[in-house]
């Protein structure tokens, strides 16, 4: 159906990429409704495909599904981990629009890193 996207998310610049870069990042499959937002009821149907991919150069990839934590916020949940600590926080993710030239944040192990989002497709 239409409404599963894959989102591929760009680290954006910061002080050690100052052009950003696109060999780090995100992929990951979202509902969206009209206006870009993650769609809750949506996701709820669809879980089981919302996965990420985490990429890194000179890593393996990090493979894990787009979760929703109490309290209606999401995050991104790696298979490979069973530690809670180790889910990485979309922040404010309901609130964001996921069109592409967007920005956004992700709470990775040493703080906030602003990603923008490079495109949207049909999943």
């Amino acid at each position: 159906d239409g409404m599963l996207k894959k989102i591929r998310l760009e680290l954006a610049r910061d002080h050690d990429h100052p052009e950003g870069s696109n060999r780090i990042g995100y992929e990951f499959g979202a509902p969206l409704d009209a206006a870009g937002r993650i769609d809750a009821d949506e996701w709820h149907r669809l879980r089981d495909h919302c996965r990420v991919r985490r990429f890194r150069p000179g890593e393996e990839d990090d493979i894990g599904h787009l979760i929703r934590k109490p309290g209606g916020s999401w995050a991104f949940h790696y298979d490979i981990h069973s530690d809670e600590e180790d889910d990485e926080s979309g922040y404010r993710f309901a609130d964001h629009v996921f069109k592409s030239g967007e920005y956004v944040s992700i709470r990775e192990d040493d703080g906030l890193r602003t990603f923008r989002v490079t495109r949207v497709q049909d999943a």
